[in-house]
């Protein structure tokens, strides 16, 4: 009896550590998790980039601090007000794919690989961000090898990653 009573008492202690560490921080074990998932640079996602710019102008604009919002841990910034606005409305429409990493790279070879922010595609939608350095544009592989063909590949590579 006494051995249930201890593992009991480990078991809310446990639950209110948890509890305390989620307070301090303000994220959520899922929060955390998804934070890992993601391509940041000091929490902020596609290193500072609006990422409704790339929907309404069609390029990427650089965010402002001032013009900064979090959405489950991870802390995007926009251009304008009115893009913050819009990205609060729907943020799972603007979000990059694959956590902001290189599309190519995760359909490839599913490695996250660092991006270029302004090297990107709007497929069906979504946001697709890639790497262009030292001569390699992977977006321009991304359409010569089969966009369709590496972003189903990608999908199941990433799914794979965050489940």
């Amino acid at each position: 009896m006494q051995k249930l009573i201890l593992l009991i008492f480990i078991f809310i202690s446990n639950l209110f550590i948890a509890q305390v560490q989620e307070t301090k921080t303000g994220l959520s074990q899922t929060d955390s998790k998804r934070i890992e998932q993601y391509n940041l640079k000091k929490r902020v996602a596609i290193s500072g980039y609006d990422p409704v710019a790339y929907f309404t102008e069609k390029k990427a604009l650089k965010g402002e601090e001032e013009f900064s919002t979090t959405y489950k841990g991870v802390v995007y910034q926009f251009y304008s007000e009115a893009n913050k606005q819009l990205f609060l409305k729907t943020p799972n429409q603007y979000e990059p794919q694959y956590g902001g990493y290189c599309a190519y790279a995760i359909g490839l070879k599913d490695e996250k690989v660092k991006i270029n922010p302004k090297t990107f595609e709007i497929r069906d939608g979504k946001l697709y961000l890639f790497y262009n350095s030292w001569g390699t544009n992977t977006l321009d592989l991304w359409t010569k090898e089969g966009a369709e063909k590496l972003q189903k590949q990608a999908d199941i590579n990433w799914q794979k990653r965050v489940n």
